[in-house]
C-alpha cells in the first residue's frame, strides 16, 4: 500500500485540492483513481452528477477503509457533449452507478462495459435530473390542479 498525498497528485495530474478531495480534468481521471486505488483507496463508494452552469460535474468517491480516509475525485464535462472516462476499468463496483448517471443525467461514461440505461425504458425520452427537462409532460412531474388540490 502506497502514501497518499492529496496535494502532489492534485498537482501532478493538473488538478487541484479541495476540502474534501481532488479535482481533476478529465483526461486525468483515470490515472487519478488508478494512482488513489495504488494508494490505498480500495473501496469504491459512489458516482454522482451535479449540473452546473457550464456542464456537469461528475464526482467519483473513494475510500481507504485502513486509513479511514474517504476521497471524492471531481472532474467536469460541457453540456454539449457530456463525457468523461469510466472509472469501471478501475473499479467494478462503479459500474450501476455509471449506467445510473447516464440514465438520469446523460453523461455518457466512454469505455463503460455495459452502457444501458439502468432505471428508465430504453425509449425514455430525455434525462430526468437535467434542469432543462421538460416537467409539463406525461411522463414528468406537473403541479396539481385546483381540482386536483387537497
Amino acid at each position: 500500500m502506497g502514501s497518499l498525498d492529496l496535494e502532489a497528485l492534485a498537482q501532478g495530474m493538473g488538478g487541484k485540492v479541495h476540502p474534501l478531495g481532488i479535482d481533476v480534468p478529465r483526461e486525468a481521471l483515470l490515472p487519478a483513481l488508478t494512482a488513489l486505488r495504488e494508494a490505498g483507496c480500495r473501496y469504491y463508494l459512489l458516482c454522482t452528477v451535479t449540473e452546473v452552469a457550464s456542464g456537469f460535474e461528475v464526482v467519483h468517491g473513494v475510500r481507504d477503509v485502513e486509513a479511514n480516509r474517504t476521497v471524492f475525485v471531481k472532474t467536469g464535462t460541457g453540456k454539449d457533449d457530456p463525457r468523461v472516462p469510466s472509472a469501471v476499468p478501475v473499479f467494478a463496483g462503479a459500474n450501476w452507478f455509471e449506467r445510473e448517471m447516464l440514465d438520469l443525467f446523460g453523461v455518457v461514461f466512454e469505455g463503460h462495459p455495459d452502457p444501458r440505461r439502468l432505471m428508465m425504458p430504453d425509449d425514455y425520452p430525455g434525462y430526468p435530473l437535467r434542469k432543462d427537462f421538460p416537467m409539463a409532460t406525461p411522463w414528468g412531474y406537473r403541479p396539481a390542479t385546483d381540482a386536483e388540490a387537497p
